[in-house]
């Protein structure tokens, strides 16, 4: 545990000191669960949503995309439930005066005990070596069994009680299991409340006339509101897809873990419309689909597992998660859910027009079945932060940082190194680069040793390096070297296109999309 920490702090300590992740406002101290992303970050950024971009837009004819205003009308909310039921429960600690989430001081409690018994597997693994038979290891082990029963007891009463919103007994529960705040140590605890999770403003010109509206909280339901407009107009045909890429506002109490839960994020969401009684089917491809645009980014599939939801919103009659593994556990990077026609029907009631489809194989008009994917960039960008950090060892007994992110999606696609500063060399490079700026993000690095500008480019994650120098001059060749493998060839200048093209593009990245 105390290992993954301190990695957990060594890659935010990364992501600041190589421009990916700066705390906002750091200047003036910060402003809590808020970051701006640097000058590589925002390129990786842009990276990833292209890459969920084209990978919804362009593989998948029935699945375009739209962009809808982050202001909306205030009945949207009302009507999509945000205002009523958009709510966490929250407890706060007399002795700190500090605010938690109560269903999150459980869920580490439930986390906790998990790691208990992969401590456990883990001993038993070492001791027995090959012969280790897993499975037998965990239903035959007393002290794994000790703890899988405590976790099933406590998971059990923790599902009853969110199912059916009873906030006393997440509070005897936190009492139970002896709970204490990180920060007072003592187990001092208020009632458990609710809390809404919106950001409310005001729009108009005068406090009188001024409408009371709110910063959304997902983008989801400016894709619902539009249905009609994209179905018309893009003469769609169920089964469709709407795609949208935006910002989304939640006042988190329990911001934390870096960019993992902020107050200001972006997601990715795709809403797929189909007939009623098809959703269970279209639910399992969009899941597998899903689950296979993260594999394709080669962060490893035993880093990734399926999540299904226990606990189903009122809407919603599937719901699973992909989660990956971060250094504080599997996590939520994206959830798929069946939501039936719940939205659609609820703008109809609520806006008084009609949300319905006339399906002209049928010949008669309903209203669609939902199917959401949805994922956020913030988080597909943490794990993919962890997945690509590594130190390894080098031939000269050193230890480099590298930062092993997909090709496609690296900030920075080659750097250009001329091997000193004279000679005509930058020159050279300056000519290469001039060359192949218009296709691949370049970058020129003329300071210090070739050694130590390799470290650099590698902590940064650029795929290749070419080095320039006075063979370069004399038959047109460079070196060019591979980020993962630090192999190097020697190549001609004319080939430079092709060799980096073939790794970098984003079709090469989408091809890999089982």
């Amino acid at each position: 545990m105390a290992q993954q920490e301190d990695l957990f702090k060594k890659i935010v300590s990364h992501c600041k000191e190589y421009g990916y992740v700066f705390p906002s406002s750091e200047i003036y101290d910060g402003l809590a669960a808020v970051y701006d992303y640097g000058q590589y970050g925002s390129e990786l950024k842009n990276n990833i949503k292209t890459y969920w971009w084209q990978a919804m837009t362009m593989l998948h004819r029935n699945v375009v995309g739209i962009d809808s205003a982050i202001f909306m009308h205030p009945k949207i909310w009302k009507a999509s439930g945000h205002v009523d039921a958009f709510n966490d429960p929250l407890i706060d600690n007399k002795d700190s005066k500090k605010r938690y989430r109560a269903d999150v001081l459980i869920e580490d409690y439930l986390a906790k005990i998990e790691e208990k018994i992969d401590k456990e597997v883990a001993k038993g693994r070492k001791k027995f070596g090959d012969s280790f038979d897993e499975e037998q290891f965990r239903q035959t082990n007393p002290r794994v069994l000790e703890n899988r029963k405590k976790y099933d007891e406590v998971h059990t009463r923790f599902s009853e009680a969110m199912n059916i919103g009873d906030f006393e007994v997440l509070r005897q529960l936190i009492l139970d299991c002896e709970i204490v705040c990180p920060i007072s140590g003592t187990r001092n605890w208020t009632e458990v409340r609710q809390f809404n999770l919106m950001f409310a403003t005001e729009m108009g010109s005068t406090s009188d006339s001024a409408m009371k509206v709110y910063l959304r909280p997902e983008t989801a339901q400016g894709i619902f509101v539009n249905f009609l407009n994209v179905q018309k107009t893009g003469r769609m045909k169920i089964p469709f897809g709407i795609a949208q890429i935006g910002k989304a506002f939640r006042n988190e109490i329990v911001a934390r873990q870096f960019i993992f839960r902020m107050r200001e994020f972006e997601q990715m969401e795709m809403q797929f419309f189909v007939r009623p009684g098809e959703e269970l089917k279209w639910f399992d491809y969009w899941k597998n689909t899903r689950l296979n645009w993260h594999l394709a980014l080669g962060l490893g599939e035993g880093n990734y597992r399926f999540h299904d939801h226990e606990k189903l919103a009122h809407y919603a009659n599937a719901a699973t998660d992909i989660e990956f593994k971060m250094p504080f556990g599997f996590k939520e990077v994206e959830g798929i859910h069946s939501r039936t026609d719940f939205d659609l029907k609820r703008h109809e009631e609520f806006s008084g027009k009609k949300m319905q489809y006339f399906d002209p194989e049928l010949g008669e008009n309903y209203t669609p079945y939902v199917i959401e994917t949805s994922i956020g960039v913030d988080r597909l960008f943490l794990s993919l932060i962890f997945g690509a950090y590594a130190e390894e060892p080098t031939p000269n007994g050193e230890t480099r940082v590298v930062m092993k992110l997909p090709p496609a999606l690296a900030p920075v696609k080659l750097a250009v190194l001329p091997l000193v500063k004279k000679d005509g060399l930058p020159e050279k490079a300056e000519e290469i680069i001039e060359d192949l700026r218009f296709d691949f993000a370049c970058q020129m690095d003329e300071k210090d040793s070739i050694g130590k500008r390799y470290r650099r480019q590698d902590a940064i994650g650029t795929p290749f390096c070419i080095t320039v120098d006075h063979q370069t001059l004399e038959d047109n060749t460079v070196t060019i070297r591979n980020r993962d493998t630090m192999e190097q060839e020697r190549v001609n200048i004319t080939e430079l296109r092709h060799i980096i093209g073939e790794s970098v593009s984003m079709r090469s990245l989408l091809q890999k999309i089982k």
